[in-house]
């Protein structure tokens, strides 16, 4: 299904049956709350956003001893194992690609936490009306997630044992910590969370990179560029977004003006294009129009767990605001982030290694929790705003001061 359709049943029929739902859930709910023990972690539709919720679920493993458990589409499942705070056998997929599978889906998952007893649900989904009918009808006792009180027309029933203001103006990643902190609070708090969220609990754990990963990343460049030596820097250009949210795309012309400008100050580096397979003709497209002799597609060239060791080797990374820059984040690259539709001061990746690129227009950011990432905007001017020329200059002493 696409974004739209998934939006448009969400509010049509996740509304209504929200208040359906809101009485038999209340009723018949467990009453007992204790300490987590077995907690789930809602998260479907942003590969990122499990990179970013990463600290506050290594919170409640670490400090609270819950066992920690993970919900999330099947496309998606891959942005859980860069890290492996979640065990393997306990992540559960849902299937997206139609209605049907998507229910036979939801049946079995509310089947699989009364077989995991599942105790405590963090739905970190903003406003979603689905994700508040999982979190209802789970069977858990605690059931945590940001809730309206007074905005208007975000409704999603009456179904949160533990209701989270939700604060627009704090990064999305103390917004997870603040769920995590109602979930180990030992008194009843209205609204939940009147607590102070440390930078230092912000900290990302490194992922693991094994020296087989390293080379068979080599092997797949040379694969492509037989002259390419390890010596030489690796520049990664992610050139795409999810259709999620097309408006955070950058025009493929002006990456193809800045390979051209990177190839220029730096003739001995390998500039690799990033993406799905998907993308791969796409970007074949960039790739030519540069017309430099040192840059290559390389979308579609190594499977997703690799991306870590990708990202040890290289020197620096352009990208739209999207997974990559979140992914790269547990390895330390540094990272150019173009913002237009969202703010790096909510989205941003954690780790201090990235650098935001954002025009600063008085309509930016236009998507918010308010209308469930939805614009209206079909001109992208704070992303045209932003020049090949502005984003070189931001990389450029990364850039050219690797070889001094």
């Amino acid at each position: 299904m696409n974004v739209d359709t998934m939006r448009a049943i969400d509010r049509w029929a996740g509304i209504p049956l929200c208040f359906l739902l809101t009485p038999l859930v209340r009723l018949f709910s467990p009453r007992r709350r204790d300490k987590p023990r077995r907690a789930l972690f809602i998260e479907l539709s942003e590969m990122g956003s499990a990179i970013l919720a990463d600290p506050a679920m290594r919170k409640l493993r670490d400090q609270g001893g819950a066992e920690l458990h993970f919900v999330i589409f099947r496309k998606n499942r891959p942005s859980l194992t860069l890290l492996g705070t979640v065990p393997e056998e306990n992540i559960f997929t849902l299937r997206d690609d139609g209605l049907l599978p998507l229910a036979i889906d939801t049946l079995r998952f509310l089947l699989w936490c009364r077989r995991r007893r599942i105790d405590t649900v963090i739905d970190l989904e903003l406003f979603s009306r689905f994700t508040a009918l999982l979190t209802g009808l789970s069977g858990a006792a605690n059931r945590i997630g940001f809730y309206r009180f007074h905005n208007e027309g975000l409704y999603r029933g009456e179904m949160l044992t533990h209701r989270v203001a939700y604060n627009p103006h704090m990064h999305i990643a103390r917004n997870f910590i603040a769920l995590v902190n109602a979930a180990l609070s030992t008194r009843p708090e209205l609204p939940y969370s009147k607590t102070l969220i440390a930078d230092e609990e912000l900290e990302l754990a490194r992922a693991t990179i094994h020296e087989s990963d390293r080379e068979a990343v080599r092997e797949a460049i040379r694969g492509l560029a037989p002259q390419w030596q390890p010596e030489q820097p690796l520049v990664l250009i992610n050139a795409n977004a999810s259709d999620l949210l097309p408006q955070r795309r950058w025009d493929g012309t002006r990456y193809a003006r800045l390979a051209a400008m990177i190839a220029k100050a730096r003739p001995d580096c390998l500039i690799l294009f990033t993406g799905s397979p998907a993308e791969r003709e796409g970007l074949q497209a960039i790739v030519d129009a540069s017309g430099a002799p040192n840059c290559i597609n390389f979308a579609g060239q190594i499977p997703f767990g690799l991306l870590p060791a990708l990202y040890d080797l290289s020197l620096l990374m352009v990208s739209n605001d999207s997974g990559p820059p979140h992914f790269a984040s547990v390895t330390g690259l540094p990272t150019y982030v173009l913002f237009g539709p969202e703010t790096p001061a909510l989205y941003g990746a954690l780790g201090g290694n990235s650098t935001p690129i954002h025009a600063g227009l008085a309509c930016s950011p236009c998507v918010s929790a308010a209308n469930h990432r939805k614009t209206p905007c079909q001109d992208n001017v704070c992303l045209q705003q932003i020049t090949p020329e502005q984003v070189f200059a931001a990389l450029q002493p990364r850039l050219t001061g690797a070889a001094s």
